[in-house]
């Protein structure tokens, strides 16, 4: 079933959302400003939009694959969570990032990209004092390839 999303623009120099038709089906946001960062900087990449997604929805970004190698940036966050009460016509979505390099973003380059997803089911949590499983190892338990 489809879903509608609102989107208010505070740039008109940056592309329109869109799907990258047969890539993925995560959307690419892009820088709406200039940011001209050296090596230890953290800035709020401004993403130029405001949003407001359908009830019982909230939308996930992530930095794209090539952010680090192509700008020596890391989503400081790992991932933004964005529910849907932050939809107000100033609530602009934005990337906190550390340069580790000096490093340039231009207007309109493809910084991260989103999904939507339902919210989580409200859950209830069972205290017991075993799982009744046997332990599967910890990281890297299930081998190298």
């Amino acid at each position: 079933m489809e879903k509608t999303i609102k989107v208010k623009y505070h740039s008109d120099k940056i592309e329109k959302l869109c799907y990258i038709d047969g890539k993925s089906d995560w959307i690419d946001l892009r820088s709406a400003k200039e940011y001209h960062l050296s090596a230890g900087d953290f800035a709020l990449i401004d993403l130029g939009i405001s949003v407001q997604l359908p009830e019982g929805y909230e939308m996930i970004t992530a930095a794209r694959s090539s952010l680090f190698k192509n700008y020596g940036l890391i989503q400081t966050n790992a991932i933004g969570v964005i529910d849907e009460t932050y939809c107000g016509d100033d609530d602009v979505i934005r990337m906190p990032v550390y340069a580790v390099r000096d490093t340039v973003v231009h207007v309109n380059d493809r910084v991260c990209q989103f999904r939507i997803i339902e919210h989580q089911p409200r859950i209830c949590f069972e205290e017991v004092e075993t799982l009744g499983n046997a332990a599967r190892g910890g990281f890297g338990s299930t081998g190298r390839q």
